[in-house]
């Protein structure tokens, strides 16, 4: 049977070191650093665990920055959701700083924007694909 999307992505971050292949997150902040690439940082984020009305929910965020002016800009950050007795991941935020955009697939707990929902994912897909082929990974 094929996997989804949502699937395939929970494998992509198990490919990245993002979480182990029992879906535990392997730590609270890592950094990831190529030659030549933007540093791409994971960070958890329990106040946001559940944040799809889904109490499994575990938040991680996925992100590159850059400095301008002194200050930190994302390019992008991604928050998703992991569900380990699905094995599988979501999108729930995307942000960029320039230009200045902020989504949120939740709005509220059990509330979706379904589109928004299809657009991000696929987002993270290749995202992700390009992460893997950049030879990221999170490593302790």
């Amino acid at each position: 049977m094929r996997k989804t999307i949502y699937e395939t992505n929970y494998d992509r971050l198990i490919k990245l070191g993002v979480i182990t292949n029992e879906g535990a997150v392997t730590d609270q902040y890592r950094r990831s650093q190529v030659a030549g690439l933007m540093d791409w940082v994971v960070e958890r984020l329990p106040h946001l665990d559940g944040a799809s009305g889904n109490d499994e929910g575990i938040a991680v965020s996925l992100a590159h920055y850059f400095e301008q002016n002194g200050d930190m800009c994302k390019d992008p950050e991604m928050v998703v959701l992991i569900y380990p007795s699905q094995r599988m991941v979501e999108a729930f935020t995307f942000e960029m700083s320039i230009p200045p955009i902020y989504q949120q697939v939740f709005p509220e707990p059990r509330k979706l924007y379904p589109h928004l929902r299809k657009e991000l994912n696929a987002f993270l897909r290749q995202w992700l694909n390009n992460l893997i082929a950049q030879q990221h990974f999170v490593s302790e």
